[in-house]
């Protein structure tokens, strides 16, 4: 039995577009008409005054910052099963557990969160068997001076309330 092999010819590229100068030069010139036109007209360019005004547009299934879930009485749902940093991709999840007097269950002494590690994927989210943790506080930003101030600690994280987007 005999193997047939069909050899493909491959088609040569001409020299142009090999070197792609063709099409630096024609995104060179789109960039420049677009920089021009905004330029000379200055009344057509939409744009957000930030602080001020919030986009509208923002999805409801958009994750924003976390927070720490509550029981009506006020306790934390949290029961420091430390399922949450384990499911998080990005190891920016610190808990250390301490035990709760008259209670079987764990608390979290310590819940930090690196929000400049985090990459907003909400498997922690998906991750939590208490519905503890969520990223529906409506909060898209945040702006800080100094990189301590981006662990978010158990006060920070339970004090915040779900937001309207």
């Amino acid at each position: 039995m005999a193997i047939k092999i069909k050899k493909i010819e491959r088609k040569k590229m001409p020299f142009l577009e090999r070197i792609y100068i063709f099409y630096i030069i024609a995104g060179m010139a789109r960039t420049f008409k677009h920089f021009i036109r905004n330029l000379l007209n200055t009344k057509n360019i939409e744009f957000l005054e930030y602080p001020e005004q919030k986009p509208e547009d923002i999805s409801p299934r958009y994750r924003g910052l976390h927070r720490l879930t509550k029981y009506d009485n006020g306790e934390l749902k949290c029961v420091a099963c430390d399922m949450c940093a384990t499911a998080c991709p990005a190891k920016c999840i610190f808990i250390e557990a301490c035990e709760v007097p008259d209670s079987k269950e764990k608390a979290p002494k310590v819940f930090n969160i690196d929000l400049l590690e985090c990459v907003f994927c909400g498997l922690c989210v998906e991750a939590c068997p208490k519905d503890a943790i969520r990223m529906d506080s409506g909060i898209f930003t945040k702006v800080e001076g100094s990189r301590d101030s981006f662990i978010s600690d158990i006060n920070e994280l339970s004090s915040r309330k779900r937001g309207e987007f």
